[in-house]
């Protein structure tokens, strides 16, 4: 897939609801571990980007507006190649929030959804002015409730408690299936 190394700027192709609220569209990039036998662990770890002002003003997830000639899907996409420089699979939406913007005290309409990724871009169009929070070069690794504590919006960590119990609830009907299935071959 060719990546665009530039972020979209200006808000003349912002969407705003019929209150007058700029949209926007925010994923939580995810993946799972693997252990030293090469099998998924199932220890869940999200990635956190900081602020382009920097770390001192918290970490968070990828978001941004969403524009008129987008999906919502496509928004969180874009959003976390430009911010995080990460690919991967949206899943269904965690949520739609409001919320004031401490910065611009502007309301905002925020959707959030989950982001599998699949790779993760050595070049990307944000990569001078933020840094990854996740496992690589220089950067730290972080558990999902690590990167819940240290996330600055409210919001983001109403959407990441959504993904933990979502997924949680998925690996246990997973583990259910699994005994059903040894027992019935028993």
């Amino acid at each position: 897939m060719a990546v665009c190394l530039v972020s979209r700027t200006g808000r003349q192709h912002q969407r705003y609801d019929n209150l007058g609220r700029r949209q926007v569209v925010g994923c939580i990039p995810y993946r799972f571990k693997y252990g030293e036998d090469g099998v998924i662990s199932g220890e869940l770890e999200v990635l956190v980007i900081t602020s382009q002002k920097g770390r001192a003003q918290g970490l968070m997830f990828p978001k941004g507006g969403w524009e008129l000639d987008e999906s919502l899907e496509q928004a969180a996409l874009r959003e976390s190649i430009e911010e995080a420089g990460v690919l991967g699979n949206v899943e269904l939406e965690l949520g739609k929030w409001n919320f004031l913007s401490k910065s611009q005290g502007t309301l905002y309409e925020g959707y959030m959804f989950p982001l599998l990724v699949k790779e993760q871009l050595e070049l990307w169009p944000e990569k001078d002015v933020r840094q990854r929070i996740w496992v690589g070069d220089k950067i730290v690794q972080m558990s999902a409730a690590e990167a819940r504590e240290e996330c600055r919006h409210w919001w983001m960590k109403e959407a990441l408690d959504i993904l933990v119990a979502r997924l949680t609830s998925t690996m246990e009907q997973n583990e259910e299936e699994e005994n059903v299935m040894s027992c019935s071959l028993s």
